[in-house]
């Protein structure tokens, strides 16, 4: 049965998975959250599925999490999100994003649990925890720094600027720029040519390389998780999410901070 904000397409060993719900960016929503789940879950059982890739349709990667979600009092950690991301931190075929736009949020850490990330020239990432009153997800607080070092990381979570995809490429979250015409040929070329590699081979070096951090990442999860519902709905957040809705800068200058870890 088709899913209605997600695309899936199968050839030759290769699926590409398109998010779709272009109208809001690409932004996840309930709905989103399981279709992406269970497409992933498709595709890790099927074996016909060799290698993922994963895009955006329209102009955008994903802006994220769907801020009107949370805003109604929806947390994407109640419906979805945790088992998306369980999905996703067990996903052991080839993973491949080309990055079409921008990816925010989500957009940005799914990034962090791909084999390959093609961007093209002119997306732009951003991790806008802070900004937002919340904090990092999906392991991206123990990732992140694992991958382009404490200073750099602690810069881009406190800053929450956007990253240009050169950028992002310098930095090492994403590995390979691309003209954006050439971004999805590029991608479908790098993972065709992954499909004709040995699977078992790959599934059990992947396996092997995953097992060297899961446990790094899981409890990273549980402490972002624990962080994120004490965040949510907090003054600083209530004031972020305001800010948004009503197309202004916030003011946390006389938001009061009284949730202190400890």
């Amino acid at each position: 049965m088709p899913r209605p904000t997600v695309i899936e397409e199968l050839s030759a060993g290769v699926q590409v998975i398109t998010l779709n719900r272009p109208q809001r960016k690409n932004a996840f929503n309930h709905q989103m959250w399981c279709d992406f789940r269970d497409a992933l879950a498709d595709a890790q059982g099927n074996d016909a599925v060799r290698v993922v890739v994963i895009t955006g349709a329209g102009d955008a990667f994903t802006a994220g999490q769907d801020l009107s979600e949370m805003a109604g009092g929806a947390l994407a950690h109640e419906h979805g999100f945790r088992s998306c991301l369980d999905r996703v931190c067990a996903f052991d075929k080839p993973l491949i994003a080309a990055v079409n736009g921008i990816g925010v949020g989500i957009g940005f850490t799914l990034l962090l649990h791909c084999d390959f990330v093609y961007i093209a020239r002119g997306a732009r990432l951003r991790a806008p925890f802070v900004t937002l009153g919340v904090v990092p997800e999906a392991g991206s607080s123990y990732l992140l720094p694992a991958l382009i070092g404490y200073r750099q990381a602690i810069d881009v979570f406190f800053e929450s600027d956007f990253i240009s995809a050169d950028r992002a490429v310098e930095l090492g979250i994403a590995t390979h720029l691309c003209a954006p015409a050439a971004l999805l040929p590029t991608a479908l070329d790098r993972a065709h040519h992954l499909a004709r590699k040995p699977l078992g081979s790959m599934r059990w070096t992947k396996q092997l390389m995953l097992a060297a951090r899961q446990d790094q990442v899981a409890a990273a999860r549980e402490r972002e998780d624990a962080a994120f519902l004490r965040r949510v709905g907090s003054p600083e957040n209530v004031e972020a999410v305001s800010a948004f809705f009503e197309k202004r800068s916030p003011d946390f200058s006389q938001v009061p901070c009284h949730d202190r870890e400890g």
